[in-house]
């Protein structure tokens, strides 16, 4: 069901309340459920998904496409990704029917004063991450309620107790449909589905990030480990608790806290 003219919440209650009351309600939905009811659901608000379009993302566009093709669908193009990834995100838009996706970047004066010559992420891949990505997601969320995510517990970590909704600001909730889900039931939906796959994907990427960060995988390899290679950081997955930005590794666990730069 279409959700029409979503503003919102400006009543100023308590998120917890809420959050606990959705998960209660919803707790034993699957996860088109969860996707269908969070998309219409007055406690949730108003709501986007935030998609990079790399190799498992068509599942919740899918989902989105079919349930509500106009939910706003945010996009960062750090201007540093794959000219596949630039293709796919085009393709799966128009082959899916979403109507209102949103293709997100930094600021052009941020850009020319922190990174004018691009070479930012050869020396700080925080600080590139943090001005290409982590900044304009704030930005963009900044007007809803709700966004909606691809994580899930398999991942470990604090993942492993994920909720369907949890916290995330104090006027601010994540929606995780996918959190029971494994990795079979990714690949499940995919061939079920017939959704196109990211072209990289079969060529030895199956984590797709920025092109100068992210490298193929080997045979045995974990599925991140061409994601900044030969560097200490794993994760780009920067979430905002408590107002601030803190970096998780592939575990869920945070490893860095940040001032919040929005």
């Amino acid at each position: 069901m279409q959700r029409l003219n979503a503003m919102p919440l400006s009543d100023g209650t308590d998120i917890a309340p809420r959050v606990a009351g959705l998960n209660e309600r919803y707790r034993h939905h699957a996860a088109t459920a969860v996707m269908e009811r969070a998309l219409r659901d007055p406690d949730v608000g108003n709501v986007a998904l935030v998609s990079s379009f790399g190799a498992e993302s068509v599942v919740l566009l899918h989902m989105v496409s079919v349930i509500a093709p106009g939910t706003p669908v945010l996009f960062i193009d750090t201007q540093m990704l794959f000219p596949e990834t630039l293709a796919y995100q085009r393709d799966v838009a128009s082959k899916l029917g979403l109507t209102n996706v949103q293709v997100i970047q930094a600021d052009e004066a941020a850009i020319a004063r922190d990174d004018p010559d691009g070479t930012l992420h050869q020396y700080s891949t925080d600080a590139c991450c943090t001005l290409r990505k982590t900044v304009p997601l704030e930005n963009a969320l900044s007007g809803y309620d709700a966004w909606i995510t691809g994580r899930k517990r398999f991942q470990g970590g604090q993942r492993a107790a994920l909720d369907f909704f949890e916290i995330e600001t104090d006027s601010r909730m994540k929606i995780n449909p996918l959190a029971h889900w494994d990795k079979q039931d990714v690949q499940d939906y995919m061939v079920e589905n017939r959704l196109p796959r990211h072209p990289l994907v079969a060529q030895g990427y199956p984590s797709i990030g920025c092109a100068p960060c992210t490298s193929p995988v080997k045979p045995g390899e974990d599925e991140r480990a061409g994601r900044w290679r030969g560097a200490a950081k794993t994760e780009c997955g920067i979430h905002f608790i408590g107002g601030k930005a803190v970096r998780v590794n592939s575990e869920g666990q945070v490893i860095e806290n940040k001032e919040n730069v929005a």
